[in-house]
């Protein structure tokens, strides 16, 4: 994926990060790629498909959150006079509604609706239940 490709500007996290440099620039455009990367597998979609714009809010969101926590990763909780800093597991989590939201709009949750088969071998047949 080139710079061109992503949904996330680099200016645009620039200003909400309070950045006037470029100093930063090419970890911030790291940021970015790995986060439309993991948010493309949280959505299902393939390399080749279009990165949705409306969910672009969640990969801003996001680049911030994981520009926040350089130096700090792994960080569970911290407690310093009477300040306290806590991480998420995931920084998608607060995401998770508008992720799974789309997906079911988009088909992208698409479950087999197979048939399980419970034998009986004192009976001597099967039956078939559906989920």
């Amino acid at each position: 994926m080139t710079e061109e490709n992503h949904v996330v500007d680099l200016n645009e996290l620039k200003t909400m990060l309070q950045l006037t440099s470029d100093k930063h620039n090419a970890l911030l455009n790291l940021i970015i790629k790995n986060t439309e990367q993991a948010l493309r597998f949280k959505l299902g979609l393939a390399q080749k498909d279009e990165f949705p714009s409306e969910l672009g809010f969640v990969s801003l969101e996001v680049c911030v959150r994981r520009y926040n926590r350089i130096s700090n990763e792994g960080m569970a909780s911290y407690s310093q006079e009477g300040q306290s800093i806590t991480f998420s597991s995931s920084d998608f989590d607060d995401f998770e509604i508008d992720i799974n939201t789309w997906r079911e709009q988009n088909g992208k949750n698409v479950k087999s609706l197979g048939k399980v088969h419970f034998i009986n071998p004192y009976r001597g047949g099967s039956r078939a239940v559906r989920p």
